[in-house]
């Protein structure tokens, strides 16, 4: 896999792959390669998701409410306003660390594409017993 991997950079929430710019799509599939990458990629993303559907949400009841307020003969600040201002309120913290998580999952899957020499002391080496149905063994993780 590392033979096709290539260093990702992102300008203004576009990414670019020597200087070409790639689709979001692109992106997941190259940071695919590394589980951590992918993970941390995939909650910014989410996070993209539900704070932008927080955000319309609470434009769309603010905006509702207040085109009802002027047609009608109703109370103008009703429930559907206090809901949509919590709901854009409750956007901003979610919105806020989007960009971080990915700018964090791109940093993790270039400096994996770093060739490095020899044994390091930050890799996993995990051994562990596990039972099942058919049986017991050993587990090794590296």
């Amino acid at each position: 896999m590392s033979a096709f991997a290539q260093k990702i950079t992102m300008e203004r929430g576009k990414f670019y792959v020597k200087g070409e710019q790639i689709s979001t799509y692109e992106t997941k599939q190259l940071l695919k390669s590394n589980y951590e990458a992918s993970t941390l990629f995939k909650k910014g993303k989410t996070k993209e998701g539900v704070g932008g559907f927080l955000l319309g949400f609470g434009i769309a009841m603010v905006a509702g409410d207040a085109v009802v307020g002027l047609v009608s003969d109703t109370e103008y600040p009703s429930a559907m306003t206090y809901i949509g201002s919590t709901s854009i309120i409750a956007s901003i913290p979610v919105l806020s660390g989007r960009t971080k998580k990915i700018k964090q999952a791109i940093d993790v899957y270039n400096n994996g594409l770093e060739p490095t020499l020899g044994y390091q002391n930050n890799s996993r080496l995990e051994m562990n017993v596990v039972a099942n149905s058919n049986g017991y063994g050993l587990q090794i993780r590296f």
